[in-house]
């Protein structure tokens, strides 16, 4: 089978890792690609925006399935363009992204669906957003209706903190056009989860639970960025809870934009937040988590490709997905600056002794190749990734090969999965969050 993976990030290279290891896998190409990509696959310098060269592309090389990693082309209808000439392409169509690409959009199908979330207002302007977090109180929550590059949501302690966010969104407009509307919510207390799954329009195939730290700094401080690290299994979710989540979320989301004429076809992720009143929705994503996804195909173990494709075609022909009972850890390394103004074009050294760690693997995020070097050409330049028996041991493991890598302005977090490591009875368990966990058991 031949295979376009579209987009050039962690993602992106951790999918087309996975692809490469199935054995109906006849070509590999990814658009446009990394330095890091292009040991697994033939990259091809088109950007995951440009759908109409995309498509072209496709139809020239005969690839018989694309897979879409980032939310952009989603959005511009990468899906609507490549299925109108007859093209098999993983991934929701327009109208069904807007989940992602509108926050507004997203809030309002919850509440006409009833699928739990925070209480939240549409506003359009400063004094409007101000009235209404006046209304929720302190601490509370500012997002960007349009796509961010996850960056999209402040979160405002006190006075001082919203007169900054109103500045951010109203006055400098530092995020343009996507806050033409902003979502004013009340804060959520409780912990964090990931649910992530793939759909084939009418039915849902659970991943495994992962976890996401979105905060730039240690101890969830500073601005929220794409994501600084992840782990999974979450530690979080019950076999029973995990249940509840796929019914009255993710089955009763795939159901309802059905019902509107929207049928969705893709990963649909949903970040939720485990309150006292039960699992509330905080987004949607409409495609894989990034770096939750590096972390999720480390322990994978069934052949992906068979199941996308089978999946674009409209029935996934299995019932359920298979993962390693080892967990998986990765560390995002970034370039000072990040999320604002990253530092680029710095040799990174150690790449190498890194990646010959035992249970580890090294996925490009923002690299570049200058004169046969590779140099940070992002704000989040690597994700490094490793397995374990315990989540103890995958984090062993990741931030010793994190240590090996070296340039000047790298950055990254020391404390991803310290909560999990301190709080593993959560789920049950005793010492170190020793896996299996409940809501991955294969019984």
């Amino acid at each position: 089978m031949k295979v376009l993976v579209v987009g050039g990030g962690g993602r992106e290279h951790a999918l087309c890792w996975k692809l490469r290891q199935s054995p109906e896998l006849t070509e590999l190409y990814c658009a446009p690609g990394n330095p890091g990509i292009s040991a697994v696959a033939d990259c091809v310098p088109i950007a995951a925006e440009e759908i109409h060269l995309l498509a072209d592309f496709a139809q020239e090389a005969a690839i018989d399935l694309t897979i879409v990693g980032p939310e952009l082309p989603l959005t511009l209808g990468i899906v609507d363009e490549f299925q109108a000439r007859g093209l098999r392409i993983f991934g929701p169509k327009r109208h069904a992204a807007e989940l992602e690409g509108s926050k507004v959009f997203a809030k309002e199908f919850l509440r006409r669906h009833a699928i739990p979330t925070a209480d939240f207002e549409i506003v359009h302007d400063r004094a409007q957003a101000a009235a209404a977090a006046a209304r929720f109180g302190f601490p509370v929550v500012l997002k960007a209706d349009g796509l961010a590059a996850g960056k999209g949501v402040i979160v405002a302690v006190d006075v001082a903190e919203l007169e900054a966010a109103l500045v951010t969104l109203f006055d400098e407009r530092r995020f343009a056009t996507a806050a033409d509307r902003v979502v004013v919510e009340e804060f959520l207390e409780g912990e964090e989860v990931s649910f992530i799954a793939i759909s084939d329009g009418e039915r849902i195939l659970p991943f495994a639970t992962a976890r996401d730290h979105k905060r730039l700094l240690d101890g969830d401080r500073g601005p929220n960025t794409g994501g600084m690290g992840a782990f999974s299994p979450s530690g979080l979710l019950s076999a029973d809870l995990a249940a509840k989540i796929l019914e009255d979320v993710m089955l009763r989301t795939i159901r309802g934009i059905a019902s509107e004429g929207r049928p969705f076809v893709g990963v649909l992720y949903a970040g939720l937040m485990l309150t006292g009143d039960g699992p509330k929705v905080l987004e949607f994503n409409a495609r894989f988590g990034d770096p939750e996804a590096q972390a999720l195909f480390l322990r994978l173990e069934d052949d992906l490709l068979p199941i996308l494709a089978a999946g674009a075609a409209g029935n996934f022909g299995i019932t359920r997905l298979h993962f390693r009972k080892e967990a998986a850890a990765v560390i995002v390394l970034a370039s000072a600056g990040y999320p604002e103004k990253p530092v680029q074009g710095e040799p990174i050294l150690g790449l190498d002794r890194a990646a010959a760690l035992p249970n580890v693997e090294i996925f490009h995020s923002g690299t570049a190749l200058v004169d046969g070097v590779v140099v940070a050409a992002g704000g989040r330049v690597l994700s490094v990734g490793a397995t374990g028996s315990t989540l103890a041991e995958a984090l062993k493991s990741a931030y010793a090969a994190a240590y090996e890598v070296h340039w000047p302005s790298k950055i990254l977090r020391k404390d991803i999965g310290r909560r999990a490591l301190e709080h593993g009875t959560l789920t049950g368990e005793s010492g170190l969050f020793r896996l299996p966990i409940p809501d991955d058991s294969d019984s």
